[in-house]
């Protein structure tokens, strides 16, 4: 098979490119004609010439696909075909990506497929808890009610990474200040002091000595500070994303006292409501717990999800490994326990999930005012070893002079 790149005009008379694998030209042909456009150019695809997508918007965030949700299920309650809201969602959109993505959708369910298979063949962009509830609304025959219930799973989930981000932003920009800060000093004010009290034919205090030893070094070898950095930064996001490194930095954040807090009760906040959101779709506990197994972004939780998948098939009920576990706070299983001996199992997950986002919310706090003095703390012993690199010298100096 080859890719065939193409341009064609769509029913509004607008002008559509984009790429197909087919085996020949003509095969393509008949596709794009079978989704109502009009033919202009089709031309085969090499390495030089293939489409490069590049998607200033990226991945959709939570709050895209949000947004989505919540107008298509607007748009298509009102009596607009899903075709036709599909259309409409792709023209305002402005992830490029999504918008690609919605158009495919829209010609795949022209030939006949369904919203939740066509959803499904670009998991890029669509979640695969999106593509469960979407298969399940449609069995149930209330799919505006689950992409409603999507919708709010996306503006919390969107509203959680919202708090998290926010705390970060500001012991960031400080870290990057400060860093710019020293090296200037190392890099400018330091030499500029070495050459005045050389001059002088002063001796410079231990302090300066070894400030001066580091600014030299930088200033000989940045050539190859700079790549090392570089590449030490690069490595460790790879091996970040080996399986080691996943269950090493996994096990970081659950042993650090300020992030496990905040780590903890986010994967119970993320589980509780997503695994209410699936069941109360109609989707099987099973195929629940391992599409929430998925949603974890801590290795740790993901296992031990995957590992209460087993059990539940067995018979057990889902409280039992999430306390066996040991990783989520002690009122999850209870509760999850309530809720399965008195048949409101979504309701008690409901009501974790409010309760853990709250808490959330708290964490992140917390975790900011835990942050902050550190960082002070860390910033004023920093210049105050500049500082007196700087200033010993001169006091030397005065004194040397009071001497004389």
């Amino acid at each position: 098979m080859a890719d065939w790149g193409y341009v064609a005009i769509d029913k509004s008379g607008k002008e559509i490119k984009g790429s197909k694998t087919a085996d020949t030209e003509e095969q393509v042909s008949r596709e794009l004609k079978s989704q109502g456009l009009i033919v202009i150019e089709i031309k085969e695809q090499s390495a030089l010439n293939k489409d490069i997508n590049i998607d200033i918007g990226g991945k959709p965030t939570p709050r895209d696909l949000g947004v989505f949700c919540r107008q298509f299920a607007s748009i298509t309650r009102a009596g607009v075909s899903i075709v036709q809201a599909l259309q409409m969602l792709a023209e305002q959109t402005e992830n490029k990506k999504m918008q690609a993505a919605l158009l495919a959708v829209r010609a795949d369910i022209e030939k006949g497929e369904t919203f939740a298979d066509s959803l499904a063949r670009h998991p890029k962009v669509f979640p695969e808890l999106l593509i469960q509830m979407a298969r399940a609304g449609e069995a149930s025959g209330s799919l505006e009610i689950s992409m409603e219930r999507m919708a709010t799973q996306f503006e919390r989930s969107s509203k959680t990474q919202a708090l998290v981000k926010k705390a970060m932003i500001y012991p960031i920009v400080v870290c990057i200040v400060a860093v710019a800060v020293v090296i200037v000093m190392l890099v400018v004010v330091i030499p500029a002091y070495t050459d005045m009290f050389a001059q002088l034919g002063t001796e410079l205090p231990s302090i300066t000595l070894a400030v001066v030893a580091m600014s030299d070094f930088i200033q000989a070898y940045w050539f190859i500070l700079v790549p090392l950095i570089a590449g030490i930064i690069v490595g460790i996001k790879v091996f970040a994303a080996t399986d080691p490194g996943k269950h090493l930095f996994g096990k970081l954040q659950l042993k650090i006292p300020a992030v496990k807090n905040l780590v903890v009760k986010s994967a119970a906040a993320s589980m509780a409501r997503t695994l209410s959101t699936l069941l109360s779709a109609g989707v099987p506990l099973v195929e629940a717990v391992d599409i929430v197994s998925e949603t974890m972004s801590n290795i740790w939780f993901k296992e031990a999800l995957k590992g209460a998948v087993q059990q539940i098939m067995v018979g057990a009920p889902v409280s039992q490994p999430i306390q066996e576990c040991g990783l989520f706070p002690p009122m999850v299983h209870h509760m999850l326990r309530i809720g399965e001996e008195a048949g409101s199992t979504e309701e008690m997950l409901d009501r974790l999930a409010d309760y853990y986002e709250e808490e959330v919310e708290l964490a992140v706090q917390s975790l900011m005012a835990a942050m902050e003095p550190m960082i002070i703390i860390v910033l004023a012993g920093v210049v105050g070893v500049l500082l007196a690199s700087v200033m010993a010298p001169m006091v030397t100096m005065y004194s040397a002079l009071d001497n004389l």
